[in-house]
C-alpha cells in the first residue's frame, strides 16, 4: 500500500512538473499556441515530447534543489524556448540565407552564453559541480547549426557533461538521492536529443524544400516585437549637411542687404580701394628677414580640403583571445586516468591502477608521472618536456604532438608509438627488448637498450630515407647518413 502511494506522488508531482513547463512556455503543445500546421509539423511534436519528458523532470528536480541550479535553470530552459522557435521556423519556412540565419540565432547563442557566465560567476558556488555539469554542454544547443552531422556533435558535449556528472554522482551518492536523479535527469535530457535528431535531422536541421521564404519579420521574431530595420548609417566621409535656414524677417530692406550694399560700393571704388591698406617695410618681411621666424610661433595655414577617409582594411583572421589557462587535473574519469595542465609538477604518481584502465596525459609541461602496477594503456598529447615511467602495459604507449619526451619502461609493452614528435628518449628494460618501435613524422628519437653494468647504449631511430624505383615498384631503405 506504501509504496502505491508512493508511485502515485510521483506521478502527480512529475505531472504538476509538466503543467508549470507549459505555462512557462507559453502552452506550446495546447490549442492556444500558433494556428499555423506547422504546429503540427511531426518533428515540432517530437520536439515539445523531449520538453514534457526529460527536461521537465530535470527542471522539476532543479527547483527542489534550489539556489543557483534553479536559476540557471531557468536559464537553460530559455534557451531550449529559443531553440524550439527555430525548429517551429524550420517546419515553416525555407532555409534563409547566411544573414538571415546568423540574425535568426543570436538570440540562442547570447542565452548559451548567459548560461555559461552563470557558472563563472558562482565559482564559490557550494553546486559547483551541477553549474559546470550544464556549461560545459549547453553548447550542444547549437546542433541546429552543425551539419551533416549534428548528433556526433550533441554526444561530444553529453561526454563533457558527463565529466561533472560523475563528481555529483560520487559526491552525493550516499548523502541525497534527490541530486543523483537530478544528474541522471540531465543526461537524458542529451541521449534523448542525441536520439530525435537521429530521426529527424539527421544531416542537420530540416527545413522545408519548398514553400514560403522565411520573411524579414520572422527571423527577427525573439523577445520584444520586432521594429523594423534600424536605419541605415551615414555614408563614410562627405561634408556635414547645412545648418537649418532661420526664420526672420524677408530679405526686403533687412540689415543683410544694407550690408551687402555697402560691400559692393567698397569693390566699386576702383582704384582707390587701396588707398587704406598700409605699406609693409621690409624689416617685417619673412622671406627678406628669415630672423622674424624664428621669433614667431607656428605660421597659421589655411584650411585643409575635405578628403574622404579610406576605410580601414577588414583583417583576414579575428582578433586573438586571450589564452584561458585552465586548472591542473590528475583524477579517474570512468576508466581513464586524466592527468592535463600540469606544470612543473615532478611528483606525479598514479598508484593503483587496473588492467581496464588507461591514461591519457595531455598538455602538461616540464612534469613527471609515475604509473605504478599494470595499466591497459598510455597517451601522451601535446607535451613538452615531460617524463613518464611505467610499470606494465598490455597495449600500446603512444607519443604524439609533444617535445621533448622521455619515456622509460620497467617491465614490458609490445609496441611504442611517436607521431609528430620532436625529441623522444625511451628507455628499455632487458624484458621489454623485443618492444616494436613504430614512428612517423618525427625527429630526435633515440632508443636506450640496457647493459650489462646498468648503464645504456642510445640509438638513434632514422628519420632520413632513400626510396627508388626498381621497375616493378618502390624500394625505400635508410640513408648513410641517418643510420
Amino acid at each position: 500500500m506504501a509504496a502505491d502511494m508512493k508511485n502515485l506522488v510521483d506521478r502527480l508531482e512529475k505531472a504538476v512538473g509538466r503543467l508549470e513547463l507549459l505555462s512557462q512556455s507559453g502552452g506550446h503543445s495546447g490549442p492556444g499556441g500558433d494556428a499555423s500546421s506547422a504546429e503540427s509539423a511531426v518533428f515540432v511534436q517530437a520536439f515539445d515530447s523531449l520538453l514534457d519528458g526529460p527536461v521537465a523532470e530535470y527542471m522539476r528536480l532543479s527547483k527542489e534543489i534550489g539556489g543557483d541550479v534553479s536559476t540557471q535553470a531557468d536559464l537553460f530552459f530559455s534557451g531550449l524556448k529559443l531553440e524550439r522557435e527555430i525548429v517551429v521556423k524550420a517546419s515553416r519556412f525555407q532555409q534563409p540565407g547566411e544573414t538571415g540565419q546568423r540574425i535568426m540565432l543570436k538570440p540562442l547563442a547570447d542565452q548559451i552564453q548567459e548560461v555559461q557566465d552563470f557558472r563563472e560567476k558562482n565559482r564559490g558556488s557550494k553546486f559547483f559541480n551541477h553549474l559546470s555539469a550544464v556549461s560545459e554542454s549547453v553548447p550542444a544547443l547549437g546542433w541546429v547549426t552543425m551539419a551533416p552531422k549534428p548528433g556526433p556533435y550533441v554526444k561530444e558535449m553529453n561526454d563533457a557533461a558527463m565529466f561533472y556528472t560523475n563528481r555529483v554522482l560520487k559526491e552525493y551518492k550516499d548523502v541525497d538521492k534527490k541530486h543523483v536523479d537530478w544528474a541522471r535527469a540531465y543526461l537524458s535530457i542529451w541521449s534523448e536529443l542525441q536520439v530525435y535528431i537521429k530521426q529527424h535531422h539527421t544531416t542537420g536541421l530540416a527545413w522545408r524544400k519548398t514553400g514560403p521564404s522565411m520573411p524579414e519579420v520572422a527571423v527577427c521574431t525573439f523577445g520584444p516585437p520586432y521594429s523594423g530595420p534600424a536605419p541605415p548609417p551615414p555614408p563614410p566621409g562627405g561634408p556635414p549637411p547645412p545648418p537649418p535656414p532661420t526664420s526672420g524677417p524677408s530679405a526686403t530692406g533687412s540689415p543683410a542687404s544694407v550690408n551687402h550694399s555697402e560691400l559692393f560700393k567698397q569693390i566699386n571704388q576702383g582704384e582707390g580701394i587701396t588707398q587704406a591698406l598700409k605699406h609693409v617695410p621690409d624689416t617685417m618681411k619673412t622671406h627678406k628677414n628669415p630672423g622674424l621666424k624664428a621669433q614667431g610661433g607656428p605660421i597659421r595655414s589655411g584650411p585643409k580640403p575635405f578628403i574622404t577617409p579610406k576605410p580601414a582594411p577588414a583583417s583576414s583572421t579575428p582578433p586573438k583571445s586571450a589564452t584561458k589557462k585552465e586548472p591542473p587535473l590528475l583524477e579517474l574519469d570512468g576508466k581513464k586516468w586524466r592527468v592535463e595542465n600540469q606544470e612543473n609538477a615532478s611528483n606525479l604518481v598514479i598508484r593503483e591502477t587496473e588492467l581496464k584502465q588507461v591514461v591519457y596525459i595531455y598538455k602538461c609541461t616540464n612534469s613527471t608521472l609515475k604509473v605504478n602496477g599494470k595499466i591497459n594503456s598510455i597517451t601522451v598529447d601535446n607535451c613538452k618536456k615531460l617524463g613518464l615511467v611505467f610499470d606494465d602495459a598490455v597495449g600500446i604507449v603512444e607519443v604524439i604532438n609533444s617535445r621533448d619526451v622521455k619515456v622509460q619502461v620497467m617491465k614490458k609493452v609490445p609496441t611504442i608509438s611517436i607521431n609528430k614528435t620532436d625529441g623522444c628518449h625511451v628507455y628499455l628494460s632487458k624484458d621489454c627488448l623485443d618492444c616494436e618501435i613504430v614512428s612517423a613524422k618525427s625527429s630526435e628519437m633515440n632508443i636506450l637498450i640496457p647493459t650489462s653494468t646498468g648503464d645504456f647504449n642510445e640509438f638513434p631511430v632514422p628519420e632520413q630515407f632513400k626510396t627508388v624505383w626498381n621497375g616493378s615498384k618502390l624500394v625505400t631503405t635508410m640513408t648513410e647518413i641517418a643510420g
